[in-house]
């Protein structure tokens, strides 16, 4: 909008040939032509975005170019008609030279136009672009760092457990394949039903390895279609019940509970987990915040300033909640085998 009001000033001032033979009302006629084209083309694209995007980018410049000329004639065209009308309230003696004057000097200033946003919109999508990749890179670079401390306690466990319970420990390394198969993954969105069927895995293995010391309490009262249609960063929720663990259960001795709490309300999802803990360990916790600001880096990388993170102790509860604003998801999305 800055640059169509200053391209008007300069058409304006260019036609009036100094600043003091420039008129204010032919100004706002120049600024209102220009808003309008622009604003008329901005609206054309952003409802047919979904076409644009399937055809190639070459093709998609044409295809604009010729629309705003077009946006421009018939623009023009209105208001000749406009202003003869408002002149003398009749079209009696509106015709085709009528009609059409100025058509071809706005046609001019509309191909410098057309020159203006197609360059305007080719270096925005070379940014976003450019943008993309490094918001790629940086997520893969967070992804990589996500390397579970527990791998070695579970395979000592699924050694100690060969002997004893051949099955149990058969499901421990199946549960834990599948955990490390979604790790190794290229990021990317999955449903917040695989990720909680993944946290589930998850916490299946801790309490082969822990045994009785803890159990988890699951509070999501939706369907796995509701839950299907929301969408979450891979291995979000996976760090933050690791923590629990590992700052909560193995830090007391007695038994322990875990909650998850999921609550959805309109396109708001929020997810509080919930872990005992103790006076000693709360500062070593501060300290070891790697996962959790993974978990902030990644959840806004995707939704921006919607990202919601909070933590938070009173009466021995370690409580984080973490609610973000989602798009609906209506495709099929999930971890591949």
């Amino acid at each position: 909008m800055v640059a169509s009001n200053v391209l008007a000033m300069v058409l304006a001032l260019a036609e009036a040939g100094s600043w003091q033979a420039l008129q204010g009302l032919r100004l706002l006629q120049y600024v209102f032509f220009i808003n309008w084209v622009v604003l008329s083309f901005s609206a054309i694209l952003d409802r047919f975005q979904d076409f644009f995007n399937r055809i190639n980018q070459v093709t998609a410049l044409l295809i604009g170019f010729i629309l705003l000329q077009v946006i421009v004639v018939l623009t023009t065209c209105i208001a000749n008609v406009l202003q003869h009308w408002g002149s003398y309230f009749s079209l009696h003696q509106f015709n085709r030279d009528l009609l059409l004057a100025g058509v071809g000097m706005h046609l001019s200033y509309g191909i410098l136009l057309g020159a203006f946003c197609l360059r305007y919109m080719y270096v925005r999508d070379q940014w976003l672009n450019q943008q993309y990749s490094e918001l790629n890179a940086r997520i893969q670079a967070m992804q990589a760092r996500i390397h579970p401390h527990f791998l070695f306690n579970s395979l000592n466990s699924v050694v100690s457990l060969i002997s004893l319970d051949p099955d149990k420990a058969e499901n421990m390394l199946i549960s834990l394949s599948k955990l490390f198969r979604a790790s190794l993954q290229q990021l990317k969105l999955v449903s917040l039903n695989d990720e909680i069927e993944l946290c589930r895995q998850y916490l299946f293995i801790e309490q082969i390895r822990l045994g009785d010391r803890f159990h988890v309490e699951w509070k999501i009262p939706y369907s796995v279609q509701q839950l299907k249609t929301i969408q979450i960063p891979l291995l979000t929720l996976q760090p933050l019940l690791e923590n629990s663990i590992f700052h909560g259960v193995e830090k007391i001795g007695g038994a322990c509970q875990i909650g998850v709490l999921v609550e959805i309300l309109q396109n708001q999802v929020s997810i509080v987990i919930t872990n005992p803990y103790s006076h000693d360990t709360i500062k070593s916790r501060e300290g070891h915040g790697i996962a959790i600001d993974n978990v902030k880096q990644r959840l806004r990388a995707y939704y921006g300033n919607t990202v919601k993170f909070q933590t938070y102790s009173a009466r021995g509860l370690y409580t984080t909640v973490v609610s973000y604003r989602y798009q609906t998801n209506n495709n099929k999305s999930g971890l591949t085998d």
